[in-house]
């Protein structure tokens, strides 16, 4: 994944723009530097105690911004060392990238031959094996994810840190530039009015004095400063340029999560509906094949049956004479009929004359069986 390319000399310039003393803020300097110095040159050299004083805020000038500058930037160097590590090779955003895109490749459908009609395919169907590869590799490529999700994660939560510590670095920055414009602004001031004193003959130890025990360790507090904010300046393009490489990776992750795998299961979404098309239109002209094949027989079984229908059509159906026997034979089995009902009559008749003398001769049998049972 390429990287964005950080123009660090403008950066540095907009951090120098962002941390520089406002106008308005330069007067207010610009006058305070009038009255400390005017403070100076009228010091009374006899005094100790206000001589001690002056000399000890010469001494204490911008140090506690410049001590917590210089504590931020050993942090710093700890912190932004350890952060930049994400980014590198060995990382594991990258080690997982790196996979995800191994993975990718080696499932890219573009390679499969929808075409093949070997006899092997029989046997090792490329396709087949395709999609059991790809259902494997499928839970790999989830772990990738997560692992991808917690390095995204952890970059977020770097950006996070660097955000604070960059934001404390800048107003230190802010205070020790306000700090070096009054430490350069005194140091106009003062070369000016000593330049004045000289011309006014002033008292020569005087003159002495402020050069020495003032705007000498003044300038050196000076050239101290202008190094701490140069140092400040890179501490926070130094945080700057990690923060927009993480946010970099977090799109790369991004992508890789959407675009990329969404892209890959596209495809392989096609590849099967591609195969499944390719299996469905086979059975297509297969059926087509075996259609033509029947209307093509019905065809011929039309132009070699047609005259033979034709000519049955013209013909009777059915032979005189075999309907002329079939009416005899019915009507000689209804005489049959006719003559077996009238033989039957007597018979009957005398059946059930025999039935009714059984009948009441079991009658009497049962009214004597009472008559005897009641005695």
């Amino acid at each position: 994944m390429k990287m964005e390319i950080i123009d660090t000399e403008n950066l540095k310039k907009e951090i120098e723009m962002e941390v520089k003393p406002a106008e308005k803020k330069v007067d207010e300097i610009n006058k305070l530097a009038e009255e400390n110095t005017n403070e100076i040159m009228t010091l009374d050299l006899d005094n100790l105690e206000e001589k001690r004083k002056m000399l000890k805020s010469i001494d204490e000038f911008a140090m506690e911004t410049m001590q917590n500058s210089s504590r931020k930037n050993s942090l710093l160097q700890t912190t932004i060392g350890n952060l930049s590590k994400e980014g590198e090779d060995g990382s594991a955003v990258s080690n997982s990238l790196t996979d995800l895109h191994r993975e990718i490749k080696d499932l890219d459908p573009s390679f499969i031959n929808f075409s093949e009609t070997s006899f092997l395919k029989k046997i090792i169907n490329p396709v087949r094996r395709y999609f059991e590869k790809y259902e494997k590799a499928d839970g790999v490529i989830k772990d990738i994810l997560a692992s991808l999700e917690k390095g995204k994660n952890t970059l977020k939560n770097d950006n996070t840190t660097l955000d604070i510590e960059e934001e404390s670095l800048r107003e230190l920055t802010k205070k020790l530039n306000n700090e070096l414009a009054l430490g350069m602004a005194m140091d106009t001031e003062i070369s000016n009015q000593i330049e004045q004193a000289k011309l006014e003959g002033m008292d020569e130890e005087k003159i002495k004095f402020v050069t020495e025990e003032v705007l000498f360790p003044l300038r050196q507090r000076i050239m101290d400063m202008q190094q701490m904010v140069v140092v400040n300046h890179q501490g926070i393009v130094a945080m700057e340029v990690i923060k927009r490489n993480n946010r970099e990776l977090i799109r790369g992750v991004d992508r890789a999560e959407t675009v990329t795998v969404t892209a890959l299961r596209t495809a392989v979404m096609v590849a099967s509906a591609l195969y499944n098309q390719k299996i469905v239109l086979k059975k297509i002209e297969t059926l087509n094949e075996t259609t033509s094949n029947i209307i093509a027989s019905t065809g011929r079984m039309l132009k070699e049956q047609g005259a033979e229908v034709q000519k049955q059509a013209t013909e009777a159906t059915v032979n005189p004479d075999s309907l002329k026997q079939a009416f005899k034979d019915a009507i000689d089995a209804l005489e049959d009929i006719s003559t077996f009902k009238q033989e039957a009559l007597p018979k009957m008749h005398e059946t059930i004359n025999q039935f009714r003398e059984l009948a009441e001769e079991g009658e009497r049998e049962i009214a004597r069986l009472e008559n005897a049972e009641k005695e």
